[in-house]
């Protein structure tokens, strides 16, 4: 069902008759064409879940063991749709246990809704008999916790703003630059009945939602392909923008008018399939040489849909961008993006539409300079593409690198890797390539343990024909393993993969001689999916590895954990791009 408003169409009311809230809120999530909600009942939440058991056929319920599960689930459900899941759960567990997805949708843009409670004892909340959540001496403060890590949070007091708030959630989640929208409710506002023809009245959702594809000014546009037709070294930088107006397709016939190779940031890696030839990779501060010396290289740069942030930028090495010697465009749909880091020529609209009318300029004014030299360029600057002499090691225990090629070769084209935070997610980043648009799933705004497992669950929801592929440490796989029991309660059968140093890797190497609290006992992380229900593999040689993969891959429908052994040697470092300045390797 569509997000968007019927042109030309008059609204009639929400419905007929007063309802009670539960069901008016489900009538209207309903109406706006959301297709999934995550979480726990408790507290007065359940006013809700009990009216979802009536829209089973409309909206799926997935229940979760804990809150970050759900948010971290639904947070990738709307960055691989663009489309908002719901986390609903009751309010203290949201604001502490669920706070990793809002984080990393606040920070990725990413639209999504939060449905939450005060868990208050009505007329007595204000002597905090329960869990009143108010702010008021004695208890906390809900909105104030939730504003901080949403894009807007607002309180129901009273069954009608209960729908109009959650109508507004879903106008709000995904106008402007997308982001996470909270709903709490006070307990009165889930009694008694709605009417919809009162004061406010209530409209059908969809009527409040604004499709927004507006491309940046014709001026800007018709500067910015003149630029670029008369570029010798073009670059672009493709950021998580891309991926979320999904653009991929407008980007690449941009970029093949234009004799532009493109680069992704930590943020844009995977939005592009990277078997492209012109997609060269990860840039930045874990980037490819090649990635960064092209970009280096380059006249004209054309930045997509990223803020361009430090780690993006080698800590804004010179030598890898600068504005004095580059002539910088950036295309975003958020005003505040373009030029935050570096004087741009700025293009403030919708990625898509901006790349098809930039595309359709540039044909207009014939061949570019730069698109008749692009192949003997990147000839020219192979320095150092997706996999090294590690990729290709025999060595026992495996390196990461080798794991990672792997993985690259013998998963479906269509496969989405979701990756963790340590040295495992470095390795991927640098090394993986997908094979398909939105095929690498990272937390890239905030970099949360724990993230991989619910991501992939939340990207098997969202796209149940594609394998999905969880690739964590055994740090991240410890936080996050209670995912086996929705993977196999909820059907969403997921492939993860551990790569298991018995180290939080990441540290450890950080630390030198002076190691404390990074070592871990040597768990067999098979023998607990196995009893967790899932098929567990525990390998140790690249031969046992890749016969697990196959293995995966050929019976794709029982989730799965394959336990591999690599070592304890190979570190982050070994991503750290040359461009990466003293002193920002300092920081990292």
């Amino acid at each position: 069902m569509s997000l968007r408003q019927s042109a030309g169409t008059a609204p009639d009311l929400l419905f007929d008759g007063p309802l009670a809230p539960g069901e008016a809120i489900v009538q209207a999530l309903v109406g706006a064409g959301v297709e999934a909600v995550l979480g726990i009942p408790g507290g007065n939440t359940h006013v809700i879940f009990d009216a979802l058991h009536d829209h089973r056929d409309e909206i799926r319920t997935v229940l979760v063991r804990e809150e970050s599960i759900a948010s971290v689930m639904a947070e990738t459900y709307g960055k691989q749709t663009g489309r908002p899941a719901v986390l609903l759960a009751q309010g203290p567990w949201v604001i502490s246990n669920a706070a990793m997805g809002m984080l990393e949708a606040l920070t990725a843009s990413t639209p999504m809704i939060v449905l939450t409670d005060f868990t208050d004892g009505g007329v007595l909340s204000h002597h905090a008999a329960y869990q009143s959540a108010t702010g008021e001496y004695g208890n906390w403060d809900i909105r104030q916790s939730l504003e901080g890590i949403t894009k807007l949070t607002t309180v129901a007091r009273t069954p009608v703003q209960a729908v109009q708030a959650v109508q507004l959630a879903v106008k709000h989640c995904l106008a402007g630059q997308p982001g996470p929208v909270a709903v709490a409710f006070d307990s009165v506002a889930l009694t008694g009945e709605v009417v919809a023809d009162g004061l406010p009245r209530l409209y059908p959702t969809n009527h409040y939602v604004q499709g927004d594809r507006r491309a940046a000014d014709d001026v800007a546009v018709t500067q910015a392909a003149r630029a670029i037709a008369h570029a010798e070294r073009p670059v672009i930088v493709a950021g998580n923008g891309v991926r979320m107006s999904g653009a991929a397709d407008s980007l690449l016939a941009f970029a093949a008018t234009a004799g532009a190779p493109v680069v992704t940031t930590n943020g844009g890696k995977g939005a592009l399939p990277e078997r492209h030839p012109l997609v060269l990779g990860l840039m930045g501060t874990f980037g490819l040489e090649q990635a960064n010396a092209t970009l280096a290289r380059a006249d004209v740069v054309i930045a997509v849909g990223t803020k361009l942030g430090p780690v993006d930028t080698c800590g804004e090495n010179p030598e890898l961008i600068d504005p004095t010697r580059q002539q910088l465009f950036q295309i975003d749909k958020e005003p505040r993006n373009a030029g935050w880091t570096f004087p741009a020529c700025a293009l403030v609209g919708d990625a898509r539409a901006t790349l098809e009318r930039l595309d359709a300029a540039l044909r207009e004014l014939g061949p570019s300079t730069g698109a008749a030299a692009v192949e003997q360029r990147l000839a020219d600057e192979e320095l150092g593409g997706f996999e090294t002499s590690a990729s290709s090691s025999d060595a026992v225990p495996l390196l990461p690198q080798r794991v990672v090629r792997e993985l690259s070769d013998r998963l479906p084209s269509h496969a989405v890797a979701c990756c963790d935070a340590g040295e495992n997610r470095l390795f991927m980043a640098h090394h993986f390539r997908s094979g398909a648009a939105n095929g690498f799933i990272q937390a890239a705004g905030i970099g949360g343990m724990g993230f991989a497992i619910p991501a992939a669950l939340g990207a098997k929801l969202a796209e149940p024909e594609r394998m999905a592929v969880a690739v964590c440490g055994d740090g991240g796989f410890s936080m996050a393993m209670n995912g086996l029991m929705t993977a196999v309660e909820a059907q969403l059968p997921i492939l993860v993969v551990v790569l298991n140093n018995q180290m939080l890797g990441w540290v450890k190497h950080d630390q030198s001689e002076r190691v404390i609290a990074s070592e871990f006992h040597d768990f067999d992380h098979a023998v607990i999916a196995r009893s967790l229900g899932c098929r567990g593999h525990l390998v140790r040689t690249p031969d046992e590895f890749v016969a697990a993969i196959e293995a995966s891959v050929a019976e794709p429908s029982v989730p799965t954990v394959i336990d591999v052994r690599i070592s304890g040697d190979s570190s982050f470092k070994e991503t750290v791009s040359s461009f990466a300045s003293r002193e920002w390797k300092l920081l990292i």
